[in-house]
């Protein structure tokens, strides 16, 4: 190891490279990290924190009409997007800071604020012409927003841009129905955004159980959001001072302050060198790896976005500590990514773990629990808001193989959920644990009878 500069380099700040450069240097290698933007990632900067604090910022606007029904009076109320935007920005420059300071540098990690592109098999370049030599090389470089490719598309903003902002558009319209299109459609509409959904599919949530994309897609009308299905853009214009027109098919338009492009995310390859070692990118721009997230260049690895593997903050951080274990402690470790629970911040919330009932029909026979309702929050406050508890279960061996929540709080109920399906829980292990009364998951153990077979 004497021969390299590094026993490790790391290109990309976000949560699976900054695992791994920690876990590394903790082992006793030689680390260091490149990031060309900021530490943190995605996840951090521009992603799934920011969007959760807005998450948060924008249902107190329900929260206050919800108390009139438990007889709080609460006067008027009135959002200020440059507060909300001030607070959030601070706490996402002090998460910045830990990562930086405390998990690399505090790690003995040295990092370099730069752009880096992969020169050899063992020889990384910075922007600033230093070069550096490594026993390995690790590619966490994450995913990039994907721009529709249509007409004037360089008018419309993505959700990098959206954090940016400098006002609170009054009428947002979002192209795309994917999970960051629909949360971004709740979050604006819940400040106070007249916000426009348009997809080209006839339903929101590709992926998603059937169930699931038709309650949320309900809920979302019901709140103010207006649908426009199986509708094709085809371009942008510019309305001089007035907003932004796009021009779909059908002669349909919509006009709207600010366009958020939500079409999906690529990996971010772009510029990295991997032409120089041989390295074919796939159909995602992403980078292909093993089950160890080795591509085929024995010294490269790559974790996260950056592959076409699961798209999710804490996977990318399992990548990564399993990418130490093997090649740094002798080790061999495969990151596992069945069954992983999944939480989409729309609202009302959405948590799932394991099959749709579309995926489970093929190859199994099953039975389906589904109850929805409403919830006892809005026995008082009058809000026509419900709640969907969806279970499916191998018929074979009982086993439940999927768990299909909406509702507030869906998120926090499918992680201590999927800890079961992990585990293999059948239909009666769920029957056999008492309920927790009053409470909205308390369905998940009390459906006795299938609606369907």
């Amino acid at each position: 190891m004497a021969d390299y500069d590094y026993d490790l380099f790391v290109i990309g700040g976000g949560s699976g490279g900054v695992r791994a450069a920690r876990m590394a240097s903790q082992s006793g290698a030689k680390v260091a990290l490149a990031e060309e933007s900021r530490y943190g990632g995605t996840c951090v900067i521009r992603g799934c924190v920011p969007k959760k604090l807005m998450v948060y910022a924008s249902g107190f606007r329900e929260h206050f009409e919800d108390a009139a029904g438990y007889g709080w009076t609460v006067g008027k109320t009135r959002f200020d997007w440059n507060a909300m935007r001030n607070a959030r920005d601070a706490e996402i420059d002090r998460l910045e800071g830990i990562y930086k300071n405390n998990a690399l540098e505090g790690n003995g990690v040295e990092t370099f604020r730069a752009r880096a592109t992969i020169l050899d098999e063992h020889r990384v370049g910075l922007v600033g012409g230093e070069e550096f030599t490594a026993k390995h090389i690790l590619i966490a470089t994450g995913g990039r927003p994907r721009m529709l490719k249509v007409e004037g598309m360089s008018l419309g903003i993505v959700s990098d841009d959206i954090f940016h902002l400098p006002e609170l558009p009054e009428r947002l319209t979002i192209v795309g129905a994917g999970y960051i299109a629909c949360e971004f459609a709740c979050i604006f509409n819940g400040l106070g955004s007249k916000v426009t959904l348009v997809n080209r599919s006839p339903n929101i949530l590709s992926g998603f159980d059937k169930d699931v994309q038709d309650m949320v897609a309900d809920e979302m009308q019901k709140k103010g959001i207006d649908l426009m299905l199986g509708t094709v853009p085809v371009a942008l214009t510019d309305l001089g001072g007035q907003g932004k027109r796009l021009i779909c098919d059908q002669g349909k338009t919509i006009d709207g302050d600010a366009i958020l492009m939500a079409v999906g995310r690529v990996a971010n390859t772009t510029g990295l060198g991997l032409e120089n070692v041989g390295i074919e990118l796939g159909k995602r721009e992403e980078v292909p790896v093993d089950a160890y997230s080795k591509t085929k260049v024995d010294s490269i690895y790559a974790v996260g976005d950056v592959t076409e593997r699961a798209a999710l903050t804490p996977v990318a951080i399992r990548e990564g500590a399993a990418f130490v274990e093997t090649v740094f402690k002798d080790n061999p470790t495969k990151p596992d990514h069945d069954l992983i629970p999944t939480a989409v911040f729309t609202q009302p919330e959405i948590g799932t773990v394991g099959m749709t009932e579309a995926e489970a029909r093929d190859g199994h026979d099953i039975e389906v629990y589904r109850e929805s309702f409403k919830p006892m929050l809005h026995t008082l406050s009058g809000r026509d808001e419900r709640v969907l508890m969806k279970i499916i279960v191998d018929k074979a061996d009982r086993k439940v193989l999927g768990v299909h929540v909406v509702g507030h709080g869906a998120g926090e109920l499918i992680q201590a959920v999927g800890i079961a399906v992990k585990m293999g829980a059948t239909k009666e292990d769920f029957d056999a644990t008492v309920a927790v009364h009053p409470t909205m998951a308390e369905e998940l153990v009390t459906m006795k009878t299938p609606v369907s077979d």
